[in-house]
């Protein structure tokens, strides 16, 4: 049966009719208010009451950024939107005759891309999204992995650094100041001020005033030295988170997804080159494949979608 999958970011909310195979029959878009809890809810009812008009549909899947409860109703804090312990679940359910499944963002992409995309011939999986934050999903044997309290997988949250950079989680030192979009920014500025090899990235500063991710984006493709140069130092970060992870999961495969990852492999090289110096006993059992996501900005909706349908069918 098809299904709807909807995915709620800091400024827009995206849905889609999902297939079971995972294509998408017919989408929809709009901006989210995020300062008005309220109004979020509103927009997630009329669109899924749009998308549903002339088609059986059973079930939705709401994918929204931060922390989870297991029983996947309650949304238990996301940074972007004033949401604190709140029974999503339970609202939507009061207004919509459907099956309601709630999940984390990063996970219903990393199960799109582990049924659809690029980890579908895999069994255990490890996705990193490289956006402004960094996100991330673990499927183990199969299952999406989310911890005893439904909040695990906060893969950007990991400390690398001890003592280093704040995050706006209140820790210091975590992967998401090191190995996100924000973090390539940061790094692009530090290697402009310097000059050298930043002449690029100092010159398209000058002319705009600052330097915006498209800016960078553009001239790694350029091969400006100081872009690529941020581009490997943030791939290094990646790496070495990866091999922490590695040594825990033991993953066949990890999928790079978000922004950043459109670079390809001028990420995944620098991001294989550190794992290998910093993976523990390397050499003595099988080491896992970096790939990029497939799916990228559809993933959201057509894993939430899937979920969606799965829970449906295991409460039917």
């Amino acid at each position: 049966m098809d299904a709807i999958g909807i995915d709620i970011g800091g400024t827009k909310i995206a849905g889609a009719v999902v297939t079971e195979l995972g294509e998408i029959v017919v989408e929809d878009r709009v901006a989210t208010d995020a300062s008005n809890s309220d109004a979020i809810i509103d927009a997630v009812v009329d669109m899924i009451t749009r998308l549903r008009v002339g088609r059986d549909i059973r079930a939705a899947g709401v994918a929204a950024p931060g922390f989870i409860d297991a029983a996947q109703s309650t949304v238990y804090y996301t940074p972007n939107i004033p949401w604190r312990e709140e029974p999503l679940r339970a609202k939507l359910d009061a207004r919509l005759d459907l099956d309601i499944t709630i999940d984390n963002d990063a996970n219903a992409a990393g199960w799109a891309e582990f049924r659809f995309g690029a980890g579908r011939l895999v069994s255990d999986m490890t996705m990193l999204t490289i956006g402004t934050g960094v996100g991330g999903a673990i499927v183990s044997k199969d299952a999406l992995f989310r911890g005893g309290f439904g909040a695990g997988a906060e893969l950007g949250h990991m400390r690398i650094v001890p003592g280093g950079l704040p995050c706006g989680c209140g820790a210091r030192g975590c992967i998401e100041q090191y190995g996100s979009g924000r973090a390539l920014l940061r790094m692009a500025n530090s290697i402009a001020d310097v000059g050298g090899i930043g002449q690029g990235l100092a010159r398209v500063r000058e002319a705009r005033g600052s330097i915006s991710g498209h800016d960078v984006a553009d001239l790694i493709r350029e091969g400006d030295p100081g872009a690529v140069h941020a581009l490997r130092e943030l791939g290094h970060w990646l790496g070495e988170a990866c091999a922490s992870l590695s040594a825990v999961l033991d993953p066949q495969l990890f999928v790079f997804g978000g922004g950043v990852s459109i670079a390809g492999d001028l990420l995944l090289d620098p991001v294989r080159e550190s794992f290998h110096a910093t993976l523990p006993a390397r050499g003595y059992h099988p080491e896992p494949e970096f790939v990029i996501a497939e799916l990228v900005n559809d993933a959201g909706v057509v894993g939430a979608a899937d979920l969606a349908r799965a829970g449906a069918e295991r409460r039917a």
